[in-house]
């Protein structure tokens, strides 16, 4: 195959990554990693030099921003350990739980409703009653953290893998234009 032409497939590919990440629990970072690969391989590793093994760095570490996200989304809406515990039980069992039963949809659903329902139960169980201050309403709040947070961990993601795309591109296209 030409390298040219292996360059663009590999380009969309990375791009089709991009928009990925947009979408939680679709293969993004993982499409631009393996793409990555792909043409280092190829090419013997022409065009790659720091600024790409800093992206690529920057993007296996990014698999993480996810899960802290939610996190980090219901401790800044006042979740206790608890809430914060059950957000990240329920991001697993809601992408892993609702694999089977829905295999295109599931996923991304239980990456929304997961850490909501668990940040919910965590916090509802864990608070005690205090006057003036519903448990329902606490939980709630707990839970709607970890929604935000899971949309600030997708913004920051789908950041990170146009970052990594154009910095692909600015990189090795001076020997795709020699090839």
């Amino acid at each position: 195959m030409d390298l040219a032409v292996l360059y663009w497939i590999l380009v969309g590919l990375m791009a089709l990554g991009a928009l990925g990440e947009l979408i939680p629990g679709m293969p993004g970072a993982s499409l631009i990693l393996a793409a990555i690969l792909v043409w280092s391989v190829a090419t013997e590793f022409a065009g790659i030099g720091w600024p790409i093994v800093i992206v690529f760095a920057l993007l296996i570490l990014s698999a993480a921003v996810e899960f802290l996200a939610a996190y980090w989304g219901a401790k800044q809406f006042g979740a206790s350990r608890w809430g914060q515990f059950g957000a990240l039980i329920g991001l697993v069992v809601g992408v892993l739980g609702l694999l089977p039963a829905l295999p295109f949809g599931g996923p991304i659903l239980g990456i929304l409703v997961g850490p909501f329902v668990g940040a919910f139960i965590g916090e509802y169980l864990s608070r005690q009653p205090v006057e003036g201050e519903s448990k329902l309403r606490t939980a709630l709040r707990a839970s709607v953290g970890t929604v935000v947070g899971s949309v600030i961990g997708n913004l920051i993601d789908g950041l990170l893998a146009i970052a990594a795309v154009v910095v692909f591109v600015i990189s090795t296209w001076p020997f795709v234009t020699t090839l």
